[in-house]
């Protein structure tokens, strides 16, 4: 409600495609409480068809939106199957044993954040497939900090990007980055892994 009375104060939306995507979630919330992804689902595709309506912006926001989600969705699902071919899936083992995972990051020892942390630096993770593989980590006996540890380092560094620091700030300053990098999130791990385990 307070997100239409924005949009229709604010930024003088067509208040009758709002009321009645309002309208529709408040039925799908009432009578479906055990469902709550139908409400979400009307209200996303409600707020969509209000913007497609709307003559000024309308179309442009549609056709980026559509354009991202072109780019994207390819790079998620590939990540998710690369993740469920490597790491398995729950009950199933993948190609990389979940012994192996559970030995090396497995817990919260210092060794484990580091060791996560260190290997997050130097892989390359496309947007958004960080999420699986972490995910499929998790499953396959990875630790809470060491994962924190690597989605950390994971987008601050990688392989390809040392070498483009590396060419422009030189080889010096590119290690201390890379170290610094290394060391908070090998910090933040622990910290995290630590809080974790006391709730």
């Amino acid at each position: 409600a307070g997100l239409a009375v924005l949009l229709i104060g604010r930024w003088q939306w067509d208040w009758r495609p709002l009321a009645v995507t309002g309208a529709a979630v408040t039925l799908l919330a009432f009578f479906a409480p055990q469902h709550p992804e139908l409400a979400f689902a009307a209200g996303l595709l409600g707020l969509t068809l209000a913007v497609a309506l709307r003559p000024d912006e309308g179309e442009e926001w549609l056709s980026q939106t559509w354009g991202f989600a072109k780019l994207i969705l390819p790079l998620l699902l590939a990540g998710v199957l690369l993740a469920g071919f490597l790491l398995g899936r729950p009950g199933h083992e993948g190609v990389i044993p979940s012994a192996w995972v559970s030995a090396l990051v497995g817990g919260n020892s210092l060794l484990a954040n580091l060791l996560a942390a260190f290997l997050g630096a130097l892989m390359y993770f496309a947007t958004l497939t960080e999420i699986p593989i972490v995910q499929g980590l998790l499953g396959a006996g990875m630790g809470k900090g060491p994962a924190l540890a690597l989605l950390l380092a994971g987008p601050a560094l990688s392989l390809p990007n040392m070498l483009v620091i590396r060419s422009i700030l030189g080889t010096q300053k590119t290690l201390v980055y890379c170290a610094l990098v290394v060391v908070m999130a090998t910090c933040s791990g622990v910290i995290f892994g630590v809080f974790y385990s006391y709730n």
